[in-house]
């Protein structure tokens, strides 16, 4: 019998038609999220699902699809929303999608930099509002980035590709993680390696570039927002709870730190309702790998993971 396929949530059609040529596939006819006992039902008797970062794979989850489950392909660069280990004990081949989305998430960061340090989203709310104003030498200013220092939390390859393109805007890079790179690469970027508490101090600029886990979770608190520059901006295009948003808000509100700049939200879709009445923050929704290019080459990269394991190879792409 040819496998079945549950893809639970419309991906681009080259990533369907590779699906198409393994097994029978069904992709879900909501373009929106399912909600739990929509997703356990159209697991159900799965051999493979393609999942996307909203869908939240559990015990639960793999209760419903059956033993029959072979490997859950998350068109995402994270899996946080995957209990990897809960698979793993069923011998459920979990993948995910790195490596393509790279440098249009590194775009969409840097645009976010120069987003948040120029005002460009309050001039362009201003000028939407139809404001009146004139030019003068005090008007909106904002600060210029030559010189700066943009500190980059998780120097992975979205950190690596941001790093280099601040590079060519004349910026210096500070980078923290669990481990400091190697030396070429620190060479390549002219990146100094500080603790986690160093980097919020001497960066103009905080950049997050860190998976969430546990460990992670709220990294961005309070009490890191107090030790960053006032004149600092924050940036956050890895996953929303890496943040905690309430603390952003008041940092904002007093003047704690200048601005700040953000694809991603604790409870996407919802915003906290504090940032939204700020004009020092932007707010875009999730758009970091939103080009044509990329959602395609992420579907098509889970569609060949779930070709390949279905054919009994190594996937491209595994989690563990």
């Amino acid at each position: 019998m040819a496998a079945r396929i549950v893809v639970t949530r419309r991906i681009p059609e080259p990533a369907v038609e590779l699906l198409s040529a393994t097994g029978d596939v069904w992709v879900s006819p909501h373009d929106r999220p399912l909600t739990t006992d929509e997703l356990h039902e159209a697991v159900a008797g799965a051999d493979t699902v393609v999942t996307l970062l909203h869908d939240r794979v559990d015990d639960a989850f793999l209760d419903a699809a059956g033993p029959g489950l072979r490997v859950v392909a998350n068109v995402a660069v994270g899996y946080d929303n995957v209990d990897v280990p809960a698979c793993a004990r069923r011998g459920v081949v979990v993948t995910n999608t790195p490596g393509v989305l790279t440098e249009a998430t590194a775009d969409l960061a840097f645009a976010l930099i120069l987003m948040a340090t120029r005002r460009l989203g309050e001039g362009e709310r201003l000028i939407r509002a139809q404001t009146p104003w004139s030019w003068s030498m005090f008007f909106m200013l904002g600060s210029g980035i030559q010189g700066k220092t943009l500190g980059i939390v998780g120097l992975g390859k979205i950190g690596q590709a941001t790093a280099r393109r601040a590079r060519a805007f004349g910026m210096e890079i500070a980078y923290a993680g669990r481990r400091r790179a190697h030396a070429e690469l620190e060479g390549q970027l002219e990146a100094r390696f500080l603790s986690f508490e160093e980097l919020l101090g001497a960066a103009d600029v905080v950049s997050l570039h860190c998976p969430l886990s546990a460990e992670t979770h709220h990294l961005i608190d309070a009490a890191a927002l107090d030790r960053m520059k006032p004149t600092a901006c924050l940036i956050n295009t890895t996953r929303g709870p890496v943040v905690d948003e309430a603390a952003l808000a008041a940092a904002l509100r007093s003047g704690a730190i200048a601005g700040a700049g953000l694809d991603v939200f604790e409870r996407e879709p919802e915003v906290h309702p504090d940032l939204l009445d700020l004009e020092n923050v932007v707010l875009i929704p999730h758009l970091g790998s939103a080009t044509v290019e990329t959602r395609t080459a992420m579907g098509v990269l889970a569609a060949r993971n779930v070709v390949a394991v279905l054919a009994g190879e190594a996937p491209l792409t595994p989690v563990a």
